[in-house]
């Protein structure tokens, strides 16, 4: 039903998942290492079982992870996969998915995303109610009326000041045994994207560096309807994204 081609030949042997440390003034890399088999059999399950909560019994499956989701008017997203070294030396493999899977920041089986999803909704939750506010008084005003200009202004400040408490509660791990808030460890960037850290392979490092496994691979890829863009297809494999995950990358490998 969702296609069963599968495209590896633009699967690069080394800097696959990579990122600039200010510390070491050098670009640390971690190559797929032997994740791509496990990468085709994530795919197949996902194509075989229809969900992402596979890991559970029939019976205690939930619709929201359908992934028929992925097919629809949200598209696709990435998956990815990392094979690491647990405290006793057994190789193990871990998965995650990108962003929020329609609305759901965890699911049975996956790694957890580096944020408390209950922090972030109480932080959330009073401020975006606020914003939506304004944008509704906003809608009933003409644009050059001055009580329109006050309302967003307001409304912009209250954006920025939410994304910079969001971004805060980023506590990143790295391989030398230090956690820092998001904010700390990006230098020379003009802001911080939406999304940064959301990413497959920083949820991974973050479970790896948490935990103190080795990470011995990763690799990603898109599954679901092409991007709007039409930068990323179904089934296809991708590096780390320059945009966001290559600000905090160089960091969380540091110490590897």
């Amino acid at each position: 039903m969702h296609g069963t081609e599968i495209f590896t030949d633009n699967i690069s042997c080394s800097g696959y998942c990579s990122g600039y440390c200010s510390r070491c003034e050098t670009t640390h890399t971690l190559s797929p290492g032997n994740t791509v088999q496990f990468c085709l059999e994530l795919m197949q399950k996902l194509n075989n079982e229809k969900c992402t909560d596979f890991d559970l019994p029939p019976e205690q499956r939930h619709p929201d992870f359908s992934t028929d989701y992925l097919f629809g008017k949200a598209r696709g997203q990435m998956f990815g996969i990392m094979t690491y070294l647990d405290n006793d030396g057994c190789e193990r493999s871990a998965k995650a998915f990108s962003g929020q899977y329609n609305g759901h920041w965890e699911i049975p089986g996956w790694v957890s995303p580096i944020i408390n999803p209950h922090e972030f909704q109480n932080l959330t939750e009073s401020t975006e109610k606020e914003i939506k506010r304004i944008g509704r008084e906003m809608a009933e005003l003409n644009t050059g009326n001055a009580e329109y200009k006050v309302l967003s202004s307001r409304r912009k400040k209250l954006s920025q000041n939410l994304m910079r408490e969001i971004h805060a509660i980023y506590r990143v791990h790295n391989f030398r045994d230090e956690t820092r808030p998001m904010p700390e460890i990006i230098h020379g960037s003009k802001g911080i994207p939406t999304g940064t850290g959301d990413c497959c392979a920083p949820k991974l490092l973050n479970f790896a560096a948490r935990n103190g496994y080795t990470p011995l691979g990763i690799a990603e890829f898109y599954y679901g309807k092409e991007n709007r863009s039409r930068t990323k297809q179904h089934k296809q494999f991708y590096p780390s994204c320059t945009e966001k995950c290559s600000l905090i990358l160089g960091y969380m490998l540091c110490g590897l």
